[in-house]
């Protein structure tokens, strides 16, 4: 460790070295998610080589967060497998062949409510221009073998043998997954010319899923329709609103959930002050009145380790889960007190599974507006 800066260091034969620490320098110089190169110091005379790379902040293993909760489905299982198959999707449209793709070799990123995936192996990966069917299907291959075999020892591990068909079944979903994303990203659709309603539908539904949309083209179809084809930039669509609105800097996920808060303080506060409140203004006044007083209260209690805008996002669902249990918006002041009476949980928190225990809740106070931000 330097500083605050956690590396890792892997000793492999020379050429794997280097085709590693290409191959992950390519990764960053496109934006993919995958760990940092540093270095690379090489032994010629032994033909060996030490690859350094920063190891990735607020990040978890897969072991650390499945051993300690059930593996079932709809839980924090499926939202890895989900991660793992986006994971997939990034590196196949970018012309990376993994190799070896399972959960061993992917780091976790807590980011909203859902996980970024992160590769963070790289011996076997190898870049083209583009990718075959047959490559892909290869690479989907080994990702759903490994990561049957990482669930099944996870069961075995937590004393639960007759849940192992279930957990090859799961990973069998990675496959499905992967299938339904990239068809997404990658279908022709067909509307009639002048039909801006099918376009705006179609750059919302890859919106919604993350990606940023670059160029939109139209080509002649069939039957006097033209086809549409829209240029997919990086999963980052969410994550350049907010810094566009705020200059905050977030996950993709986290962001999601930001801007949404952003959205419901501008709507109370249109409702408490009884006037139009511009983009701009709401913008400011929820960074300084809620977000940041709100960041102050949370950082000692989470410690330097955690993320302090996951665990935000963290104090929003605990909002959620207490006003859904009490009918009513509970506002986040009293969240927030609830949530730090809590102890601040989370996932990657030492011997707390995540599970924000609302059942033995105090009374809690009125909330002072419909949508009460406090």
């Amino acid at each position: 460790m330097v500083g605050a800066t956690l590396y890792a260091l892997k000793e492999e034969p020379l050429e794997v070295a280097r085709r590693e620490y290409e191959a992950l320098l390519h990764m960053e110089h496109v934006g993919l998610p995958a760990v940092r190169a540093v270095g690379i110091a090489e032994r010629l005379e032994e033909g060996n080589a030490v690859l350094v790379t920063e190891y990735l902040r607020h990040s978890l293993q897969y072991r650390r967060l499945l051993r300690r909760v059930p593996l079932e489905p709809g839980g924090y299982r499926d939202r890895l497998l989900d991660a793992m198959a986006g994971l997939l999707v990034d590196l196949h449209r970018a012309g990376v062949y993994w190799g070896d793709c399972s959960l061993a070799n992917t780091l976790f990123r807590r980011d909203g409510d859902t996980y970024a995936a992160h590769l963070v192996d790289a011996e076997t990966s190898e870049v083209y221009p583009a990718l075959s069917d047959g490559q892909r299907a290869y690479d989907l291959d080994v990702l759903v073998e490994n990561v049957a075999f990482g669930l099944a020892d996870l069961a075995a591990y937590q004393g639960r043998p007759e849940a192992m068909d279930e957990q090859i079944d799961a990973a069998e979903a990675v496959r499905t997954r992967y299938a339904q994303l990239w068809e997404e990203l990658f279908r022709q659709v067909e509307i009639q010319p002048g039909d801006r309603f099918a376009i705006s539908a179609h750059v919302r539904r890859l919106n919604d899923l993350g990606f940023a949309v670059g160029e939109i083209e139209l080509e002649p179809g069939a039957n006097g329709r033209v086809r549409l084809r829209a240029a997919v930039t990086r999963r980052n669509f969410h994550a350049r609103e907010l810094h566009r609105r705020t200059g905050l800097d977030a996950l993709e996920g986290q962001a999601r959930l930001l801007l949404n808060d952003l959205r419901e303080y501008r709507a109370w506060l249109e409702y408490d002050e009884e006037r139009p409140v511009a983009s701009g203004e709401a913008s400011d006044r929820w960074r300084a009145e809620v977000l940041l007083p709100a960041l102050g209260r949370l950082a000692p209690a989470i410690g330097p380790t955690r993320d302090t805008l996951q665990a935000y996002c963290d104090l929003l669902e605990h909002k959620w889960l207490l006003s859904e249990r009490r009918h009513r918006d509970v506002g986040l002041e009293t969240a927030l007190d609830s949530y730090l009476a809590s102890g601040a949980p989370a996932p990657e928190a030492p011997g707390v599974a995540g599970t924000l225990d609302v059942e033995a809740e105090a009374d809690l106070d009125e909330p002072s507006g419909p949508i009460s931000p406090g």
